[in-house]
């Protein structure tokens, strides 16, 4: 695989699967490319990237380009910890409001809409804005936060005892659906696969054993995070406790429930498919 391009997002939800990586435990013959997941999103659909961790809802709108690697996503089943929305009103309470929206995410937005107009019955005008909890509430009335700056912000609250309204999107989805919900799959470019389908499967393998030597030294994970965010040993060891990687049927049911409802909402245009590598239906 020399030469591949890897994406990884600079996040703490993403070191599991990377650390092995990282650290020269597994050989990697490519470059690892590190962004918050919108930059990754538009790297990968430009072509500057072989694979990456894709937003799900990126995937559902350019699904006729990629396929799905197995057994690998970013998920959880409920609260996630680190899509969190911050707001001195109950979310019920902000029709017609202005809210925040950082603009490091895709799905947690559409994810927010959703639920805003599903759940919650609230219509609110979105405003994409650089994540900054103080600047996005004084620039509207809710602020939608995702990866370690939510996880920051959060910190931040309960130290300075903030009178806000946190709201966890896994787990308002989770009370709305009854589903997990999956965040981002790791995907490799159709191109690339069907003229290198030994090296694609050799690369979903390597991700899948490094996300199993990733959580198998969890004291290590736990030292790494710490020294990369310095959050809280504790709040980090409940973090990897609730942040899911798996991609098996549940997992693609939750996903295609979230895809319903984009749908529902006018967010994508037609009902999504999904084209897992090396199973029935993806073909070379």
């Amino acid at each position: 695989m020399n030469g591949l391009r890897l994406g990884q997002v600079e996040y703490l939800n993403c070191l599991p699967v990377y650390h092995a990586l990282e650290e020269g435990l597994l050989p990697l013959d490519g470059e690892l490319v590190k962004g918050p997941p919108t930059r990754l999103n538009h790297m990968f659909l430009e072509g500057a990237l072989h694979c990456t961790p894709l937003s799900s809802i990126e995937y559902a709108r350019h699904a006729g380009d990629c396929f799905i690697l197995p057994h690998l996503s970013i998920a959880s089943d409920g609260r996630v910890a680190s899509i969190l929305f911050f707001s001195y009103l109950p979310i019920t309470e902000l029709d017609g409001k202005k809210v925040c929206v950082t603009t490091a995410s895709a799905t947690s937005v559409v994810l927010l809409r959703i639920l805003f107009e599903h759940y919650y019955h609230v219509e609110a005008e979105f405003h994409p804005v650089k994540a900054d909890l103080k600047t996005m509430l004084e620039m509207g009335d809710g602020a939608l936060l995702i990866g370690d700056d939510a996880m920051l912000a959060h910190q931040q609250v309960i130290r300075e005892e903030l009178p806000l309204f946190i709201t966890d999107l896994g787990e308002a989805w989770k009370d709305f659906t009854g589903e997990k919900m999956v965040y981002a799959v790791w995907v490799v470019r159709k191109q690339f696969a069907e003229v290198h389908p030994r090296e694609t499967d050799a690369l979903a393998e390597l991700l899948y054993r490094s996300r199993e030597i990733g959580m198998a030294d969890l004291p290590v994970l736990l030292k790494k995070a710490h020294w990369l965010t310095g959050l809280p040993l504790p709040v980090l060891k409940d973090y990897f406790r609730i942040i899911h990687y798996d991609f098996d049927g549940d997992y693609r049911r939750a996903l295609l429930t979230f895809y319903d409802y984009a749908y529902k909402s006018g967010i994508i245009e037609e009902r999504v498919k999904l084209l897992v590598w090396g199973e029935e239906g993806c073909q070379i």
